[in-house]
C-alpha cells in the first residue's frame, strides 16, 4: 500500500488575500476556486514542481488562522529560492546553514501560518 499526502488545509481569514499572497508572491499555481454554496469556497493550489497540493476557502475547515506551522517546502537551490521569494514582495528569512548540506528559510502567510524553505543535500 502507497501512502502518499497530497492535500494540506491552510487555515486563513480571508480567500481572497490568502489567493493573492499565494499566487502572486509566492508563486503556487491555481489549481481551482469554486464556490460550492453560499457557504463554502473552496480555493486549491500547488507548488510548481509538487504532488501535494494546499486548500483554503469557506466552510472547509474550523482551525483558527495561523495555526499551521512547519510546513516544508524542499527546493534545490535555497539562494535562488530565497531571492524569488524577496522579489516578488514575501518577507523572508536570511538563510540558515543548518549543517551536512542542510539549510532553510522561513515565511509567514498574511494569517501568520509558517513556512519553511529547505534544501537538502545532493542524494546519489
Amino acid at each position: 500500500m502507497q501512502w502518499k499526502i497530497e492535500l494540506v488545509v491552510v487555515p486563513v481569514s480571508d480567500v481572497d488575500r490568502a489567493k493573492a499572497f499565494y499566487t502572486e508572491k509566492v508563486g503556487f499555481d491555481e489549481d481551482h476556486d469554486v464556490q460550492v454554496s453560499d457557504e463554502m469556497r473552496v480555493v486549491q493550489l500547488t507548488p510548481r514542481g509538487s504532488a501535494c497540493s494546499i486548500a483554503f476557502g469557506t466552510g472547509i475547515v474550523e482551525a483558527q488562522p495561523g495555526s499551521v506551522q512547519g510546513v516544508h517546502l524542499v527546493v534545490p537551490d535555497i539562494y535562488a529560492a530565497r531571492a524569488e521569494l524577496a522579489e516578488r514582495g514575501v518577507e523572508v528569512s536570511e538563510v540558515w546553514e543548518a549543517g551536512r548540506g542542510v539549510s532553510f528559510v522561513f515565511f509567514s502567510d498574511p494569517d501568520g501560518n509558517g513556512w519553511a524553505v529547505q534544501q537538502l543535500p545532493a542524494r546519489d
